[in-house]
Parts: C-alpha cells; structure tokens; sequence
C-alpha cells in the first residue's frame, strides 16, 4: 500500500489512555509526548512504512509502531529485537 495515505493522515493519529502507558513502558519513555513521538518517527524520511491486513506499520531505529488504518489510532509501538 502506498504510505503517502498514512503520511497525509499524519494529524488524525492519536492513541488511548491505555496506549500511551503501554508505549511508554514498551519504549522506556518517561515524560514523553508519545503521541508527537511516534509522528517524529514516522515522518523520519528513513522510516520504513507498509501495510499489512488493517494495520500500518512503521519501523525506525530500531522501533516499530502499530497504528491501525482505519481509525489512525496508535496501538503500540516495540523495541525491536535483532
């Protein structure tokens, strides 16, 4: 899928409550604003973004970030393990 539908969506993304607290005990964020975070990452021209099933994807430094495509709600995001 082409990764411009989410890039033009940028302002839609959000997350939960929830969300925020599990993205920042996955990432080790402390005061983050994880929502401003995850849009930094994912507008890194070296962020790889692709889409699989209902969900887009975006890995960068070591990080990949789940958001779903409908509802451009973060989901989670992960240290990648190499």
């Amino acid at each position: 899928m082409n990764k411009e539908i989410l890039l033009s969506n940028i302002d839609k993304i959000h997350t939960t409550e929830m969300g925020v607290e599990r993205i920042k005990k996955n990432l080790k964020l402390d005061n983050e604003n994880v929502v401003e975070y995850c849009k930094n990452k994912i507008l890194n021209q070296n962020c790889t973004i692709y889409k699989l099933g209902k969900n887009w994807y975006c890995e960068i430094d070591n990080i990949k970030i789940t958001i779903n495509s409908y509802s451009y709600t973060i989901i989670t995001a992960h240290i990648l393990c190499l």
